[in-house]
């Protein structure tokens, strides 16, 4: 079939697979010898280590980048039309005028609103009625769209309102690599400030004297949140005093205000340790440890009702561990474990994720079998807010006052839209605040499942299935399966608006609750990192397996997808199972974790010694050679391939996609496409803006539903 197929009246009469024909060589990269050497004397030579410039000028690599980019084009260009179907489609069910659910706080009511044809959001607050609801008086705090004018990329990272409810400091990043800069406003003149705050993260605290504000100052390099400032409006910020600074280059560091607002809390984390120190935020001075960090001890504080309450892993007065976690409490003026006392036990088969405070009950966020839950500690006992379906997802939604018998959590699966309730803890009544709106979406014609699969060591892996209504399990189907499995993060099943194209065609979604997330508790996670890392990768592909066994799947129209840690996840089973994937879609993937790890200059490195293992030990650099996506390519055919990146991307730096690219291709002994798309505007979450992320999703998408030969008509 020739390329000059263009029409979508043609698309839709023909096989896509046949538009794979009589494609364009792709870019060829140059090879330059280089050794990378680990401590212990062990090399490897990387011959794209060339790729990397910290700086991202090097006119060879940009042109490199920008020739792949014209070779995704010109591959592409058959599929423009299907691309954009597929955009008009999911934009289409959007609601472009759209407000957020309201909270209040402080005798505001704050929320976002879009508007028609608008790509950002507007920040808007009103005031709160003498009644309490929300008055017509409403004061726009940031309109995005005005800020973001003129630049490629815009985010706000973080806004905080002073106490008094007059000045305004916001966190902004022009280019997606999460470097903010700090801006003030005044509320009630909308007068710009002159301070500005440079190199930080977004996260902010104002002090009750509304004029000092806390923030957090990244490394320039290894972006890394090194310091907490704090700045005095109106003074230089180069005169900033510093008033903590972590020397422990493995921890994480943020800062915030308890529930009761009474203090301002440092908390700093690695993967296996936790400590947080706090000051009277009426009075800000000397930071107080709660408790000293200890190894393998995790903790996080909250303070209500003149206590700290504290979720953590430590042992217990039993001297038993705590793996899934257990809530504590403590006196105000706590600087030690010793002073902890039981509250909430810990239990072997719940995993507790969190709580929020009230002034007459506690919520507190499980997880039981793989799915979510909420659990109410009242006065008279304790009861769980009820669920409809089998596979879904729930959480503690926005809660920002305390004194209410109110609880607002978020409910989702994969047929039914993001919906915010509110459910009274006194007399059971639920309230439905918000749904999702959905245009042309009819929950009716879908339906989710649930199933377990028994990986290869006899572990059961919960998987979330969704399709669409007259499905029949005969074998013939293309799906795609979603995955991510590691840092501990569950990947719940939520709904989509996008996928909602890929099931209307008749494909079947799958997410594998893969070890290395905590779908399943904390030992979940703990059996998918480090010296177990390979149980993500096995369990990813035994689940494939029984898919297909069962009849959901085709044993050709299989495409898998991942990002970021979930692109390790795609560049590993694809070195493992090449024959297992019809097309393998990776965003920003992790795949040169040896080279990366051994480099304590990349942004995440250090933090993530106890996640990935250190290669300069030697144990660890043999077991992560055995699974690096890069250094594993081998002379074998490979599934085709949609790898994306960003640029500016500060957490996987495009120069590994980049270099696993030209070097598959070196090895790939396959006539099967990959494409390598390199958005030049954006980091690690792709272009900003609410319609931008949905043409890059459906270029994609276009892209695998040609290699899995589905229909571009979707059914109506």
């Amino acid at each position: 079939m020739s390329l000059r197929l263009t029409t979508l009246a043609l698309l839709m009469t023909l096989p896509l697979s046949a538009l794979s024909a009589d494609l364009p060589p792709p870019p060829d990269a140059a090879k330059k010898p280089h050794q990378v050497k680990a401590p212990h004397g062990a090399t490897r030579n990387d011959e794209y280590y060339w790729l990397r410039d910290d700086k991202r000028e090097n006119k060879e690599m940009l042109a490199y980048l920008q020739a792949e980019n014209a070779y995704v084009d010109k591959v592409m260009a058959p599929l423009k039309p299907l691309q954009e179907a597929l955009y008009n489609e999911i934009v289409g069910r959007i609601k472009q005028d759209d407000d957020s659910v309201p909270y209040r706080e402080r005798g505001w009511w704050y929320f976002t609103r879009f508007k028609t044809g608008q790509d950002y959001a507007v920040y808007v607050r009103a005031r709160a009625a003498a009644d309490g609801s929300q008055s017509q008086d409403e004061q726009v705090l940031l309109d995005l769209n005005v800020l973001a004018k003129g630049k490629g990329y815009y985010d706000i990272g973080d806004y905080e309102v002073s106490q008094d409810n007059r000045l305004l400091a916001y966190a902004e990043d022009t280019n997606g690599r999460r470097q903010y800069t700090v801006r003030f406003r005044n509320l009630e003149t909308g007068e710009l400030y002159p301070d500005v705050i440079q190199g930080v993260s977004p996260n902010l605290v104002w002090a009750d004297d509304n004029k000092t504000l806390f923030y957090v100052e990244n490394d320039p390099e290894t972006l890394l949140t090194v310091r907490v400032k704090k700045h005095v409006l109106g003074t230089p910020v180069a005169q900033d005093a510093v008033v903590y600074e972590e020397k422990d280059d493995s921890f994480y560091m943020g800062i915030g205000r308890t529930r009761d607002d009474k203090y301002i809390c440092i908390a700093v984390d690695s993967t296996v340790s936790s400590e947080a120190r706090c000051t009277p935020a009426a009075n800000p001075g000397e930071f107080v440890v709660l408790a000293p960090r200890e190894r393998d001890v995790e903790y996080s504080a909250d303070h209500h009702g003149g206590r700290w309450v504290i979720r953590t892993n430590a042992p217990g007065a039993d001297g038993k561990s705590a793996p899934n976690y257990r809530i504590v409490t403590a006196p105000s003026d706590s600087t030690s474990r010793a002073q902890w006392a039981d509250w909430v036990a810990h239990r072997d088969d719940v995993f507790i994720e969190g709580f929020e405070l009230f002034d007459g009950f506690t919520a507190i966020a499980e997880r039981s079998d793989g799915l979510e839950r909420i659990r109410l500690l009242k006065k008279d006992g304790e009861e769980y807010v009820k669920a409809d379906e089998p596979a879904y997802s729930m959480g503690l939604a926005v809660n920002s006052e305390a004194d209410t018998p109110w609880l607002r959590y978020t409910y989702t699966s994969l047929t039914t839209p993001s919906t915010t309730y509110e459910v009274n803890t006194n007399t059971s009544e639920r309230r439905l605040l918000k749904q999702q709106p959905v245009i042309g979406y009819d929950p009716s014609k879908y339906a989710t499942e649930r199933v377990w699969v028994t990986a290869r060591d006899g572990a059961k892996i919960p998987v979330s299935l969704v399709y669409r209504k007259g499905f029949k399990r005969d074998g013939s189907a293309a799906m795609l399966q979603y995955a991510y499995g590691s840092y501990g993060v569950s990947m719940d099943p939520n709904f989509s608006m996008v996928n909602v194209s890929l099931l209307d065609r008749g494909m079947v979604y799958a997410i594998a609750h893969i070890r290395g997330g905590q779908e399943m508790g904390r030992k979940w996670y703990d059996d998918g990192k480090l010296f177990r890392k390979q149980n993500t990768f096995t369990d990813f592909i035994d689940v494939t397996h029984h898919l297909v066994r069962e009849g959901y799947a085709a044993k050709d129209r299989v495409a898998a997808f991942g990002g970021s840690a979930g692109g390790l996840l795609m560049g590993a089973i694809s070195n493992m199972a090449p024959d297992t994937y019809r097309v393998i879609l990776s965003q920003v993937p992790f795949v040169d974790v040896v080279t990366t790890m051994l480099d304590p200059t990349i942004p995440l490195t250090t933090n993530e010694y106890d996640e990935w293992g250190n290669p300069e030990k030697k144990d660890y650099y043999d077991y992560m050679l055995s699974y690096s996506p890069y250094d594993n390519l081998s002379k074998q055919a490979y599934p085709a391939m949609f790898v994306g990146t960003g640029l500016w991307d500060s957490q996987v730096q495009y120069w590994e996609p980049a270099k696993y690219v030209a070097r598959l291709r070196d090895l790939n002994t396959s006539k099967d496409l990959v494409v390598f798309r390199t958005n030049m505007e954006a980091g690690h979450g792709g272009k900003s803006g609410r319609f931008q992320r949905f043409r890059e999703q459906a270029e994609m998408f276009a892209f695998m539903l040609d290699q899995l030969g589905v229909s571009a008509e979707p059914q109506r």
